[in-house]
């Protein structure tokens, strides 16, 4: 809604329409191959596949799957895409400027984030191919960087992982439009590109190739994160000691099931 209100993003803007898989009773390779199916009716070259759904659905397996299918089936060159890296780029952008001014004591997210400093900041990055392969290269403020050489570095240092929410929350339009020029480029140069993402940001993605996993019986989610609680509560216990055999772990799985029905009941 900021990007929309600050005339980043069209609010009339429609994305091709979704198609929905459901996963109920299906494995990841089955969910894949389902979806494969229409992308490879696209015939050869590039292309994009955007894949959205609830949590619990199993987008993240499936991407992997889908990587892995279109790399060894189809010897497809496939890129996993992620808008977590140009966010973290802005925020380190934005830090710096901070640092650049007299008058600001740390980060000053009203003074750095203003309309105008947030199209220079992101003017300051560009994707292409650098050193033989698609990369984000970040020029302005002293800073000379690609990406894939400082993404477990300066962009994971404190002063940036700290003030990416703040970032992130007005930057939502600029990044998305950002990503889909990048992406549109990939796909230009015969690369597949796999994006996950919340629908309000990848809608603004072009392509047919768009995916939703639902769930029929959707008490299954909620199922499926209880045991993943229970597994994880009772691991803490077993992990405690390796020699438990299976009625301890029974035990420690008795007793995380007894506090998360007490809590159930504390809710109600």
């Amino acid at each position: 809604d900021i990007a929309k209100d600050k005339g980043v993003l069209d609010p009339e803007f429609v994305p091709e329409e979704y198609i929905e898989v459901d996963v109920l009773g299906k494995s990841p390779e089955d969910v894949a191959d389902e979806i494969l199916g229409t992308v490879r009716k696209g015939g050869d070259g590039g292309g994009v596949v955007v894949l959205c759904g609830l949590s619990g659905t199993g987008k993240g397996t499936t991407v992997a799957k889908l990587k892995e299918k279109l790399e060894k089936e189809d010897k497809k060159q496939v890129v996993c895409w992620s808008n977590g890296n140009i966010f973290r780029s802005v925020t380190l952008l934005a830090v710096t400027w901070c640092e650049q001014q007299e008058d600001c004591d740390g980060f000053d997210p009203v003074k750095a984030l203003t309309k105008e400093n947030l199209a220079s900041f992101m003017g300051m990055l560009e994707f292409g191919k650098f050193n033989g392969k698609f990369d984000t290269k970040i020029t302005g403020l002293g800073l000379n960087l690609l990406i894939s050489e400082v993404q477990n570095t300066q962009l994971k240092s404190p002063k940036v992982s700290k003030n990416i929410p703040t970032v992130a929350e007005v930057t939502q339009g600029e990044v998305v439009l950002f990503a889909s020029d990048a992406i549109s480029k990939m796909g230009a140069d015969g690369i597949f590109t796999l994006l996950e993402g919340r629908e309000q940001t990848v809608n603004y993605v072009r392509t047919p190739l768009r995916f939703t996993l639902t769930l029929s019986d959707m008490s299954l989610i909620g199922k499926r994160r209880a045991a993943q609680r229970l597994a994880a509560g009772a691991l803490k216990e077993v992990g405690k000691d390796d020699g438990m055999g299976e009625e301890e772990v029974g035990k420690a799985l008795d007793g995380q099931l007894e506090i998360m029905v007490k809590e159930a009941e504390a809710g109600n």
